[in-house]
């Protein structure tokens, strides 16, 4: 069982930057592939970025690259999700996500076996 929560969510102007952080509980994090997803107000939710258990390999969907940086530190139990350039589209409820299959990363939600509450990130313009 790895329980997830997330902080470092809030409110920032567009061009702004957020750190969000997840902590997990457990002995076997560093086992888990983790993905931040984000869902906003009537849309579905979708893939931010994810990383390997090892940490060694990363992916972000289009719309974030460049921007956005997934990183672990598995001493710390902690998956990281550093946000610059922000955009008001970048608005969502942000969550973190473990899937067993650590050695891989996947974009889909139902290959993730363990979910964070979710974190607001509200983006003005």
């Amino acid at each position: 069982q790895v329980q997830l929560v997330e902080s470092g969510g809030g409110l920032v102007q567009a061009g702004g930057s957020l750190r969000l952080s997840c902590a997990a509980s457990g002995r076997t994090f560093s086992r888990y592939a983790m993905g931040w997803f984000r869902q906003a107000p009537g849309k579905e939710r979708e893939f931010v970025a994810a990383i390997t258990y090892s940490g060694g390999s990363t992916t972000y969907r289009d719309s974030v690259k460049g921007r956005f940086t997934i990183s672990r530190d598995n001493a710390k139990n902690t998956v990281y999700l550093q946000m610059n350039s922000l955009k008001p589209e970048d608005t969502a409820v942000y969550y973190c996500a473990a899937s067993r299959f650590g050695g891989s990363y996947s974009n889909t939600p139902p290959d993730y076996d363990y979910w964070g509450q979710g974190t607001q990130v509200t983006v003005s313009s």
